[in-house]
């Protein structure tokens, strides 16, 4: 094999690595980031209804944070709507999303990729079909 296949090989091996570092560092890993003390007890047996609508509507992303892709159910948040990464309080709008429903260790990560109480901060919304989820929503910088 001539040196500049074998360049070509170590250099798309090495941004292989690079990028699986990167996912790693930014969907699952507890580095970078330190959860605030004020963040609600999350109970060890239990299972969380959580309405997402951006990135983690992905099976793939899903899947890299929490460690499976899951079932999701189709669902309707009614009173907001989507502004890029964002819902905002809007009587008239909905939301389209997905519901899926996660246990803590799960839910600990969707926290951990959100980064909970510096980036998003987690509220209890009612859907449209009247159950109760949890959802994301930036943080508001004054």
């Amino acid at each position: 094999m001539g040196k500049p296949i074998r360049y070509i090989l170590a250099t798309l091996a090495a941004f292989m690595i690079m990028t699986v570092g990167y996912l790693w560092l930014t969907f699952a890993s507890p580095f970078g980031y330190n959860p605030p003390d004020n963040l609600p007890v999350i109970e060890e047996h239990a299972t969380y209804p959580v309405f997402v609508y951006g990135t983690l509507t992905k099976p793939w992303v899903r899947w890299l944070v929490m460690g499976r892709s899951g079932d999701v159910e189709l669902a309707e948040l009614p009173g907001f709507r989507k502004d890029d990464l964002d819902i905002q309080a809007d009587n008239g709008a909905s939301v389209n999303g997905q519901l899926i429903i996660v246990n803590a260790d799960e839910f600990r990560a969707l926290d951990r990729y959100e980064r909970l109480g510096i980036r998003y901060e987690r509220i209890e919304v009612r859907l449209q079909d009247g159950r109760s989820a949890w959802v994301y929503r930036l943080l508001k910088t004054e």
